[in-house]
């Protein structure tokens, strides 16, 4: 693949994901650990935490990539359903022995019946599918009434020194990172992506006019990440 400086128009940007996400793959893991000093671990705990999992419930994780939440949900006793466009990620949580399930599906067009999920979870994904709002339709439509949500995604620090050096960071040191040890221009795509991202006034009406209520945010680690929670209406 080509390497790629800029984002990919609106048309383009499913393959490119999928295509991107296959390449980096095998060293995704090691790729987390080291551009999030290990803290990936304790955001996932957070995340898992704020679904509130009870035994037994019916857990959709999107856009799964390796399955790290997934199995999380599993542990804590979910029936958890792993969903990602890459075979390649998908594949690599196979690898690893993870006996969750998993499907190679489009989380705007969920492979699963209306209120057939008790939650659903995903881990860094909302600014890689092509519409965010059409993937909160689609999870809004699986969920039950009173399943929660819980979304963990990048966020924009506020001002100030550390968001500078968090701009620094972000956007050229961890594309030197994956330069050295995966792919660079995938890397480059994830800094640039948060693009992509609503902003939080959007992305809670988004979550309202999809038919989620008490949507909340919990901003984690110094406002460089962000856990957005809600709870599925009754209509």
């Amino acid at each position: 693949m080509a390497l790629v400086t800029a984002l990919p128009p609106a048309v383009e940007k499913r393959a490119f994901v999928g295509q991107m996400f296959d390449a980096i793959a095998p060293r995704y893991d090691l790729m987390n650990r080291l551009m999030t000093l290990g803290l990936d671990k304790a955001w996932r705990e957070a995340t898992l935490t704020a679904l509130a999992i009870a035994p037994g419930s019916v857990v959709v994780d999107l856009g799964c990539g390796t399955g790290d939440l997934t199995a999380g949900a599993r542990s804590l006793g979910a029936r958890a359903v792993g969903v990602d466009l890459s075979a390649g990620m998908l594949g690599a949580a196979l690898r690893r022995g993870e006996t969750t399930a998993f499907a190679r599906a489009d989380a705007a067009r969920l492979p699963f019946a209306d209120a057939s999920c008790d939650g659903a979870v995903s881990g860094f994904a909302l600014r890689n599918f092509v519409s965010v709002e059409t993937v909160l339709d689609d999870c809004a439509r699986v969920v039950k009434p009173g399943g929660r949500i819980a979304l963990l995604e990048i966020d924009r620090p506020e001002g100030g020194a550390f968001a500078a050096l968090f701009n620094v960071y972000f956007r050229r040191v961890m594309p030197m990172l994956g330069s050295l040890v995966s792919r660079g221009y995938a890397y480059r795509y994830l800094a640039s992506s948060t693009a992509y991202l609503p902003a939080w006034p959007e992305l809670r009406s988004m979550l309202g006019r999809a038919g989620f209520r008490d949507v909340a945010k919990r901003s984690l680690t110094a406002g460089t990440v962000q856990l957005v929670t809600a709870v599925r209406g009754d209509h």
